[in-house]
């Protein structure tokens, strides 16, 4: 059997906005010099938050760890809704916002609580014959999406300021949370957008343990070696 390398492991990563999640892989393949690099969970590009990204032997334990639950926190911009459900999307209709409580959107977002059935975005890199759904949607085609089961464990609101409401949602793999945000605003009949997001945790990992993109990548070789997490530490029976 092949011996372990001190970097077949992961590292978490606070992934800064304005990033793909490609991005952050292949700026810490370049600066290590690591040849096989890879990342647990795909974050837009003005998301933020927790990024495992795996390393050697460890990159083939990346469907395992993607397959963990999630949890975000984030705001919903009440009143506009845009083509991707999120801010970085064009806006499609804007409509007066009624009046909300805290508690009438707590009221809502419970009724998203539990099994649902959940299409993915056009704006989405979930693919149709091959070809991610953002690419049709840049040439204005839309086509059906599957559906498929998720499982919301927790969607709630702790702050409202009209017209933005601060959420925390847990979550298992696959859910888009600016789909629930847009079908909330439905629900609400003033449409809305996902304006901000943030993953705290997958699984057993925090973003609390994390460190920051270019923090990590100012670190010399022995001290990221430090961090890295052994393969038997995040799966201990593979």
């Amino acid at each position: 059997m092949q011996q372990l390398s001190p970097f077949d492991g992961a590292v978490l990563v606070d992934k800064p906005v304005g990033l793909t999640s490609h991005d952050v892989v292949d700026r810490i393949r370049r600066r290590f010099g690591i040849k096989k690099v890879g990342h647990c969970g795909s974050l837009d590009p003005n998301a933020t938050g927790l990024l495992i990204i795996v390393l050697g032997r460890a990159t083939r334990l990346s469907e395992r760890l993607m397959a963990e639950d999630k949890v975000y926190e984030g705001t919903i911009k009440f009143g506009e809704t845009t083509d991707s459900y999120d801010a970085d999307g064009e806006l499609v209709a804007s409509l007066p916002v009624p009046p909300l409580t805290l508690d009438d959107l707590n009221r809502e977002a419970q009724k998203f609580v539990g099994d649902l059935m959940q299409a993915p975005p056009m704006v989405s890199a979930a693919k149709v014959g091959g070809v991610p759904l953002y690419k049709l949607a840049r040439k204005g085609v839309e086509v059906e999406r599957k559906a498929r089961l998720v499982h919301i464990y927790n969607f709630r609101f702790s702050a409202y300021e009209e017209p933005v409401g601060t959420f925390r949602i847990a979550c298992t793999k696959g859910t888009y949370v600016r789909s629930l945000a847009h079908d909330l605003g439905q629900q609400l009949g003033c449409g809305a957008h996902l304006a901000t997001l943030r993953r705290l945790d997958i699984g057993k990992f925090s973003v609390a343990d994390a460190l920051g993109l270019e923090a990590l990548l100012a670190l010399s070789p022995e001290e990221f070696r430090r961090r890295v997490i052994s393969i038997f530490k995040l799966a201990p029976v593979a």
